[in-house]
């Protein structure tokens, strides 16, 4: 079983293509579009299938039957909308590497190198710097860019975590965020962008805050 919401719209094979029984992800990362606001998706053979929904819903009704939350015309806008918002949160990705490269940093994977997914890893090597790219990151947000967001203790961590996420949906990763773990090397897990344009403020504005400590 492969949890591919990260990955969805970025290869041009799907995980049930090349052995995988079943995928699942959710709906407010890539194949939700952003304007999905909660939901998930499971695929793959269909005795499975059948399985996974006869213990969800209720033995005997299984796909038959089932909540839609009353957002099914969120969730097919947001599946229309999936290709064009990977893509930019893909070209946001591009250009934070490169233009973190040059700066000094350590991306992965670099700009010019074949993606399986939406995430860009940045490896800061000094915890100011992490903090506020993420902090920076947050202030180019549409939402809650007046917040700070601090390194924190969270449950189910060994060190303390800083998430940026200045999201419509809260926890929608396809909107740009940032988080990471407080330890060296210091990495950062960015992802998202609904347009590539606020992708890229979001990255300027991050780099900017970063380089006013120096």
């Amino acid at each position: 079983m492969i949890d591919n919401c990260y990955c969805e719209f970025v290869g041009t094979k799907e995980p049930l293509e090349v052995g995988a029984d079943v995928i699942v992800g959710s709906l407010i990362k890539n194949l939700g579009g952003g304007i999905a606001p909660n939901g998930a998706y499971i695929a793959g053979r269909g005795d499975l299938i059948d399985l996974a929904a006869q213990r969800l819903t209720s033995p005997g009704q299984g796909k038959e039957v089932g909540p839609t939350l009353g957002i099914n015309k969120q969730i097919l806008q947001g599946l229309f909308l999936a290709p064009s918002v990977v893509a930019s949160s893909l070209k946001t990705a591009v250009f934070a590497s490169r233009i973190l490269e040059k700066l000094g940093y350590n991306p992965s994977p670099r700009y010019n190198e074949q993606r399986a997914d939406i995430v860009q890893t940045i490896a800061f090597g000094e915890k100011e710097a992490l903090i506020k790219y993420c902090q920076g990151i947050q202030m180019g947000s549409p939402i809650d860019s007046t917040s700070i967001p601090e390194p924190w203790d969270m449950p189910g961590y060994t060190d303390q975590v800083i998430m940026a996420a200045g999201a419509f949906t809260q926890g929608s990763s396809i909107e740009l965020s940032c988080d990471a773990p407080i330890r060296p090397p210091y990495v950062a897990f960015m992802q998202g962008g609904l347009t590539y344009e606020y992708g890229k403020l979001g990255v300027l504005k991050a780099i900017s805050n970063m380089k006013m400590e120096e």
